[in-house]
């Protein structure tokens, strides 16, 4: 598994590298000394976890992950004890004290490596939905049969998500985290945290602001994608 080290001194990401090299498991990709420098390399990087400090300059560990749409694993590690019920909290799969042992950090790996086994086999089990299959919409008194081959973006309002299609414009009960779990990620894909594109939709791609492209539908949408979704836009769709 790819990790990346967040912490503000230089020593403690230093020992926890040495630490980690007697587990053959994990392969160290980068690290990072604030919050704004980790954000980069999460998104450059894609790690599968982190071994993320508390107390930064700046912005602290817990508002480092509410910035990320989609965060890795995480394993906090911190020489303080207070945090960690919050860090159970925001779903975090361990919380090392330091001075950090050989031991913990063993524990911890394995906790990590049982959830990316999990996620994997949950993946693979699970009825993925392809452009070429159809869904029953209803919306009020209308209901349409709509193959997906023909959903340009799916667009979260609410509680609800909005479909186009055609010149339909329907609404489901149904969250936008819940149609990525369930559609095709060749075909569709989570643009923002607000919009799922169908890629054969796709016209024309340009720069946008920041190192972020938008994205012009043949329907007519104009989809912006976010930072570290622009990275994997690029990956996904070059050779």
């Amino acid at each position: 598994m790819k990790a990346l080290i967040i912490d503000d001194t230089r020593l403690a990401r230093q020992e926890l590298k040495h630490l980690l090299k007697d587990l053959p498991d994990v392969q160290v990709v980068g690290e990072a000394a604030e919050a704004e420098e980790a954000i980069e390399k999460i998104g450059e990087l894609q790690p599968d976890l982190l071994f993320l400090d508390i107390q930064m300059p700046g912005k602290d560990g817990f508002a480092l992950l509410e910035e990320l749409e989609d965060a890795p694993e995480v394993i906090f590690t911190t020489a303080y004890d207070q945090y960690a019920l919050k860090a159970f909290e925001v779903n975090a799969l361990d919380y090392l004290t330091k001075p950090i042992t050989q031991d913990r950090l063993s524990g911890a790996i394995e906790k990590v490596k049982e959830r990316l086994e999990t996620r994997a086999d949950l993946t693979q089990a699970r009825k993925v939905l392809t452009e070429k299959h159809q869904v029953f919409v209803k919306e009020g008194d209308y209901a349409w049969f709509v193959p997906l081959y023909k959903v340009r973006v799916f667009e979260v309002v609410g509680s609800y998500s909005r479909l186009y299609f055609e010149d339909q414009q329907p609404m489901i009960h149904k969250s936008l985290n819940y149609l990525e779990g369930k559609l095709d990620p060749e075909v569709f894909f989570r643009a923002n945290r607000q919009q799922i594109v169908n890629l054969n939709w796709v016209e024309r791609v340009e720069p946008w602001f920041s190192g972020t492209i938008k994205l012009y539908l043949k329907g007519g949408e104009e989809v912006e994608v976010s930072r570290r979704q622009s990275i994997r836009f690029r990956e996904h769709m070059s050779f």
